[in-house]
Formats: C-alpha cells, structure tokens, sequence
C-alpha cells in the first residue's frame, strides 16, 4: 500500500518535496514513539509498585537485575542484535552504514530500555529513544526511494524528533542533531529538521501537556554569582573527564567477560548493591532532579542503610558526592549486564548532583549561592563536556526547565566546562571509540570526505595479469590488445607479487630473441606499497603521498589482487564527494 502512495502521490513530486513532507511524517512518527517510551517506562514502574510490597530496600537488590535479564534474553534470542549505545550506533549509520538502521530498531530500543528503565535499571531512555526517531527516519526514507543524501537528513529529522519529543524541547532536538549527528548541514537541511521537531513537540504536547519537563521556581540571575559559575565550570569540566574516562574503562572491562550469563550475575549484584546502598540511583532518577529543582527534601522516600552520614552537613555533602561518583559505574553496570539504556539521562542526573554538592559546599564555607539554580546549571555544564555539545546542553536545560532566566550563566559554565574538557580530551563519550577506528565523520569536510570515501569503490581491475613464472612473450601477448599502463604479476594462487611498467620494458618488446629467454621476474619491480581492501581512505591517501605512485594495488586480506587504485581516480572522487557533502541539499 505504502509503494501504491508512492506511486500515486509522491512519485511525482520532486525530491526535494517529497523530503519535506516526509520529514512531518517521521517528526510525527518519532513523537509518538517518544510518548510511547514514556508510557511503558511509567506503565511497568506502576506495575511493579504496585504489586510488589518488598520490604526496605529489598525491591533495589533485586528488580534491576530482573529487568536486565529480561532485556539479555529478549536481545539474545528476539532481537538478535547487538542495540546498545544507541547514539554511537546512529553515528556509525552515518558514517560508514550508508545511513541504514535496521528495521527492528524502530520497536527494539524501546521495548528493551522501557524494560531496563522501567525494573530500576540506572540509565537513561534518550539514547534508546534516538536509535528509534532515527531508525524511523531512515527507514522511511529508504521506502520512498529517496537519495543517500537525503536519508541522511531523514534520519537526523527522526533523532532530532525524537529529543524533542522525549524532552518537550524542539530547538535542542535541532542542535543535537547538528552538534552531535549530522556531521556537515546546509541550510537548506535546517527546513526538514524543524518540521520534524515542530511536529515531534506538538505530539508531546498532546499526549504529556504543556508544562515543561522539569518547571521550577529559580532566583533570579545575580552578576555577584559570575566567578562561582566559572569556579563550576572548570569543576565540571573534570567531572566530564571523570564521567567519560571512568565509563569507558569499564566498558573494557566487563567487555572482556565474554559469557554474557556471568557478566549478568556480575553486573546484577554490583548494581543491586549500589543502588541498595544510595537509593537515588533506582531508575532515570528523574524524580531526585525535580526534588533537587524545587528544593524538596532530598532523602524522603529514599532511605539508604547510609542515612548516619546525611546527619551532619558535610555528611550530606559527601553521601550526594558518592552518589555522583557511583552513578556511573551503575549506568555502566546496567548497561554492560544486558539491560539497554543511554548515559545521556545520566549525565542530567549528575550534573544536578554535582551541582547540589557544589552549591551546598560553596554555601557551607560562607557564600551564599542559590543551590536550585547550581542545580539546573550543573547539569548543562556537564552535558557540555561528556558530549561536547555546549549550544545542545544550554538550550536543551532551558527548554527543559523554562530557565531562560539563567541564560548567561549556563552559558559560562557550559563553555568552561566544554574548554576544560576539550584541553584534555578531544572526543566525545559518543565519538570516543568511532575515533579510534577511524570511522568518525567530523565539521571538518575534508576529514569527513576521506571518512565517506571506500576504499573497494576505486578499485579498477583493467589491467592484464601475468604469471611470475612466464616469459616475456607473455607479457607481449597480455598487452598487445591492451592500452594499460601496468601488468599486474602474481602467482599461480592469484596472490600480488609485484607489476611491470610498460613504459620501462618498451625496449625489449620488439626483441623477438628474448620472447622465449627473458623471465617476467627479471622485468617486473615491486609495488612501493600494497592497499587492503577494506583500508581507511586516509591511509590510502598516506601512501599515495610518501610514495609518490601513480596508482597502487589492491588486494584482501590474503593477498590476493583485485586491481589498481590511481591518483587521479581517488582526486576525481575526492572532488566529486566534497562537492556532495558541500552542496547536500
């Protein structure tokens, strides 16, 4: 029916038209799947409260753990597919995937975080919900025929969409997309981003009301605060390497546990004893940010076997700094024990503690400095060094909490935490690994062209072949009827043992006397140097620089030949790739 549209309808519509009104549809498709996160997340915490009355801190030993299990079982033997880090995964789509998420990823994020979330698992439901909105715009956009250029706009619509719609907030759905996704934008793309987002909100609206995410009462802006939200910012900029650098390690880790049962029973308890311990930890933790916002009693409801330590003021102090300290070896621990879940609701999370910590301390010492307000800032300056997107952690916290109020000081804090991050650290807990392979589209063109480029794409197999134990009336008889350039030598299993330059052998071609005497080894050079296959166009471009060759052979993993890579193939593609990602409208 969906092709019978097409056909009918869109068909004949230009492309260009044809991405804005699918950029609605997928806006409105990734707003609904937003709402319906929330729901089942909301739905499954009632459930279980409800129907299990466990005494103490009981239900925080073992519900997590439950909910991890469940997801495990659902991704080994449902899903069958590695779904985690859902905003990493978009990142990889884009860069080397050709912008295709699979189908399943629009119900399979969302099933399995809702689960994790939903059982007290402590990790967040937005970079589930991204994978979705973009998953849905990806695949929308690949059923309508529409070019790679233009499923690449879809899918950033459909994650943009569905920050907006998990969050309420439609210009930080935008600069998500542009900071943190999409690597290069042109204005013209702007278009189909905010009807995605427009649409994605007005969703929310319906379903969830108007009111902002986390409305508060905040003080009003005071100049005399300026240096404290610097003092923040630097703080907050080694808590961001702290976050980071703390999740990746264990990542690593409990990665190395390849049984996944083992690595759940692991992670199990180490959650169940983390959040048995510090309470606050149960779940998104959302419920701890509003208390934090609206100056509620911090402690009430959640009451931890350590409440001795909250009975002093700097007690309080030190109970919320190890809450900050272990939320993220819970998120990893939740994460890496087969539940699915996003650091991005996480990273909320601590920067409103670390926030409390901080404002609480500064006041301790004699100051007197609105703690809600430290709060709200904390935790966009934060997000501005774990992401590295400093325009997204402002404007989102903003919409988030309609803080417009505080506009400047989330600005300072933001960009100093963002510059101090970024003196130590040139990636994002997003793009960290990318980078490291390679894989990383980046603002700067000519990086992402090499990124975009592949390797197996130029490869020309024109020229003749000959066999290292022939003579020279082989050669002869391979390019008499060939204008090549080269002859590829290789052995009689095909594996790549050097070439001959025709122009170096023209001499003897006319000596009929040596057809039969002269070796083809004897004429052959070897390559100044060999390109694999599946090599990042960087190296290739690397060897074609330190050589100075004119074109270079290819070959797998074993050796084989596939044939030649040239210079100027690769700078006409180079070209024809900059001018694409330049002009992506």
């Amino acid at each position: 029916m969906i092709r019978q549209i097409h056909k009918k309808l869109l068909k004949h519509l230009s492309e260009r038209t044809r991405l804005l009104i699918l950029s609605f549809v997928v806006g409105v498709g990734s707003g609904l799947a937003a709402v319906l996160l929330t729901w089942c997340i909301d739905g499954i915490k009632q459930l279980l409260d409800g129907t299990l009355a466990l005494p103490g801190n009981l239900q925080y030993l073992i519900l997590p753990g439950v909910g991890m299990l469940i997801s495990l079982l659902l991704l080994r033997y449902v899903i069958k597919d590695n779904i985690g880090h859902g905003v990493t995964k978009v990142l990889l789509a884009v860069s080397r995937g050709e912008s295709k998420i699979k189908p399943h990823n629009m119900w399979s994020s969302m099933l399995t975080s809702s689960i994790t979330i939903g059982f007290g698992g402590s990790v967040g439901a937005e970079a589930p919900i991204v994978y979705t909105g973009a998953a849905i715009g990806s695949n929308v956009g690949r059923l309508f025929d529409l070019s790679y250029r233009h499923v690449t706009v879809l899918l950033g619509c459909g994650a943009a969409g569905a920050i907006a719609g998990i969050f309420k907030a439609p210009l930080a759905g935008v600069l998500f997309t542009m900071e943190i996704l999409l690597f290069n934008l042109s204005l013209s793309s702007m278009l189909p981003l905010l009807i995605s987002t427009i649409s994605a909100t007005v969703i929310a609206y319906i379903f969830r009301g108007q009111t902002p995410m986390f409305a508060c009462e905040l003080t009003p802006f005071s100049m005399g605060n300026i240096p404290f939200y610097i003092i923040m910012g630097v703080i907050f900029g080694f808590g961001s390497l702290y976050f980071t650098s703390t999740t990746l390690w264990l990542e690593d880790k409990l990665g190395k546990l390849r049984n996944g049962y083992l690595r759940w029973i692991l992670c199990a308890l180490a959650l169940g004893l983390m959040i048995f311990l510090f309470p606050q930890l149960y779940g998104e933790g959302y419920g701890v940010l509003s208390d934090l916002l609206n100056g509620r009693d911090l402690l009430e409801g959640r009451r931890s076997v350590l409440g001795f330590m909250t009975s002093t003021p700097w007690g309080l102090v030190l109970f919320f700094l190890l809450i900050f300290l272990v939320k993220v070896l819970a998120m990893t621990a939740t994460n890496a024990g087969g539940g699915n879940g996003g650091t991005f609701g996480p990273t909320l999370f601590c920067g409103a503690i670390a926030g409390f910590v901080l404002a609480r301390s500064f006041n301790l010492l004699g100051a007197s400095v609105p703690e809600q307000n430290f709060v709200l800032v904390g935790m966009a300056a934060l997000m501005a060094g774990v992401m590295q997107a400093p325009m997204t952690a402002i404007f989102l916290i903003a919409e988030i909490s309609g803080g417009y109020e505080l506009l400047i000081p989330l600005i300072i804090a933001s960009t100093v935490s963002y510059g101090t991050t970024r003196l130590f650290e040139k990636y994002s807990i997003y793009t960290k690994r990318i980078a490291q392979s390679g894989d990383l589209l980046t603002h700067d063109n000519d990086q992402a062209v090499l990124t975009l480029m592949s390797t197996s794409t130029l490869v020309r197999d024109k020229y003749p072949r000959v066999l290292i134990d022939g003579m020279l009336r082989n050669v002869v008889e391979a390019i008499q009827d060939n204008n090549a350039a080269v002859v590829a030598v290789l052995d009689a299993q095909g594996r790549f043992q050097g070439l001959i330059d025709v122009g170096n052998v023209r001499k003897y071609l006319l000596r009929t006397d040596l057809y039969d005497t002269m070796k083809v080894v004897n004429v052959m050079e070897l390559a100044p140097a060999l390109i694999t296959e599946d090599e990042k166009m960087e190296s290739v471009m690397r060897k074609f620089d330190t050589t100075g060759a004119w074109r270079l052979p290819v070959v797998d993993s074993a050796r084989r030949y596939l044939g030649f890579i040239s210079r100027s193939r690769l700078l006409i593609a180079y070209r024809s790739e900059l001018k694409a990602i330049s002009n992506s409208d």
